[in-house]
């Protein structure tokens, strides 16, 4: 299983390195990309199980993020992050087909449940 996690800003990588540690343990494998476009770019969208997207990204935020993936792949799931529940945009939330919504800050084992909930534990 490959979980990507996508990401707006090297400052940012702190992040995902961690999820990085934590998924390979498990033995997940993390792909980690520097932006939303990055990714889109990458042509790796059909060869992965779970897309991991902080919401609050310059250009391609996790909304648009996720709908560009839903268009291509619609029933993968996209796990959003926010560290601003209070100023999400309530009706772009509401229509967002999302499989789980994670606030920062969340530990290690929220953010397993919500991958094993999404793809299931690795063999």
């Amino acid at each position: 299983m490959n979980i990507s996690r996508v990401l707006a800003e090297k400052r940012r990588l702190v992040i995902p390195l961690v999820l990085a540690i934590i998924a390979n343990a498990l033995l997940y494998a993390v792909v980690v990309f520097p932006s939303a476009g990055a990714f889109l770019e990458s042509g790796c969208l059909a060869t992965i199980d779970c897309v991991i997207s902080d919401i609050d990204m310059p250009a391609t935020d996790g909304f648009d993020l996720l709908l560009a993936v839903h268009a291509i792949r619609p029933a993968l799931p996209v796990i959003l992050i926010t560290g601003h529940p209070e100023m999400l945009d309530r009706l772009r939330y509401a229509r967002a087909n999302h499989h789980a919504l994670l606030t920062k800050p969340f530990d290690g084992p929220a953010l397993l449940a919500a991958v094993g909930d999404a793809v299931g534990t690795p063999d």
